[in-house]
Parts: structure tokens; sequence; C-alpha cells
């Protein structure tokens, strides 16, 4: 696990942003597609504006989903909408760049097979290790769709459906996440920092967060 550590979140954004450039341009470099994987909630909206303002060959980077709730692309709770309106309208790419969730109405595990099929597709149907997934944590230590309760380290499904009572979602499986090459873990509060340092201090059982593999994990956190 490595810590980068910072009291603003505007220096935090420009160190996640640094190590991004830095890990996507050495593949890029060798005219390799970049997989990455965003996250949701409230917690990515300034670091994507931030990202979206970058000189980067954007054209070379494909753009996945954590998780996904079932609503429909336009709904304020979206995770793709988010990313939309704070990144990805405004950098050159193309539709072919998008693999979102596609959301069939009432039926959260038919979105979550068919999102498992396009990323398999992507990788040729061969193992799917993605170049950079973007974290975020819940105040339970939940990741992605990935909560204490439904916590399952054994499947080898590429996604999972999640049945809550605010949202159904879809989201990626832990065993894909960790098999990513990067993993960053957006803490970009202070309340968060303190849950995660709690969580990882009193090894908590059954948290989800607890379980990164976090020798390809970086933490960014604000002190």
């Amino acid at each position: 696990m490595r810590f980068v550590r910072k009291t603003k979140e505007k220096l935090l954004i420009k160190s996640l942003i640094r190590e991004f450039k830095n890990i996507a341009n050495k593949k890029i470099k060798r005219k390799k597609r970049f997989s990455f994987v965003l996250t949701g909630g409230p917690s990515p909206v300034n670091l994507y504006k931030s990202l979206s303002k970058e000189k980067i060959e954007w054209g070379n980077i494909d753009f996945f989903w954590g998780d996904e709730r079932l609503v429909q692309k336009n709904s304020k709770f979206s995770n793709y909408k988010l990313a939309k309106n704070n990144l990805l309208k405004d950098v050159k790419i193309s539709k072919k760049q998008i693999f979102s969730v596609d959301i069939i109405q009432n039926s959260v595990s038919l979105s979550s097979q068919l999102y498992s099929k396009k990323i398999k597709k992507y990788f040729k149907y061969k193992k799917v290790v993605f170049d950079l997934v973007l974290l975020g944590m819940g105040n339970d230590g939940h990741i992605a769709s990935i909560f204490p309760e439904n916590l399952d380290l054994k499947s080898n499904k590429i996604t999972k459906y999640v049945l809550r009572k605010d949202f159904k979602r879809i989201s990626l499986n832990m065993k894909i996440i960790n098999n990513s090459k990067n993993i960053f873990l957006w803490l970009n509060n202070k309340k968060k920092s303190k849950i995660f340092k709690s969580l990882k201090e009193y090894k908590k059982k059954h948290v989800p967060v607890n379980f990164l593999n976090y020798k390809k994990t970086t933490v960014f956190s604000l002190t």
C-alpha cells in the first residue's frame, strides 16, 4: 500500500493526476489501449473536472464503471451521467471508448450480465485486467457497490447485481477489482480519511475496503 497525503483537496487532485498520467502515458507510448474504471458518487466531481483540463491522449483511453445504479442514464443518480457531465463531455473521445452499463429497466440481473459480456468482449475473452480502477469509499467501508453484507471474495464472475433499499445496482466483483494493474483509492475529505484509518487500525472483519489488494493500491488521503 502506498499513501499520498495532502492537506487540501486541490493538492490531492494534483497528486492523483500526476500518478494517473505517469501510468497512462507508459502504456499509450507503447501504442496500447488504456482501460480506466471510473467511480461514482459526489467525491470525484472536482477530480473529474480537473482531469478534463489536462493534456492527455484521451483517444487512447477506454472508460468503464466500477458500479452503476439501476437508473436511466439521464438520472441525477446515474454514475454515467456524473462522469459525462464532469469529464467525458469535455475531452476528445468517441462513443466507442465508452463502456458504460446498459440499463435494462426492471432487470438488474440482465443489466449485470450484459455488462459482463461487454467487458469480456473488450478483453477478447481472456483474463480481465483493467489498467486502473478508481474507487471511492462509503462510511461503512464499501467500495463500488460491494457492501459488507454482500461481500463475496470467492466469486470469479466479472460483475454482480446488488439489491438494496435505495437502488438496485450493478458492480464489478472484488476479484476483478483486485486483478487490475493499479487501484487508486480516493479519500478526498477528512471524515473518509479518518474512517479508513480506523478500519485499517482495528482490522474490522468483513469490511470490503480491507480486502483490496494493497500491493497495487495507492491511497489518496487528506491528512
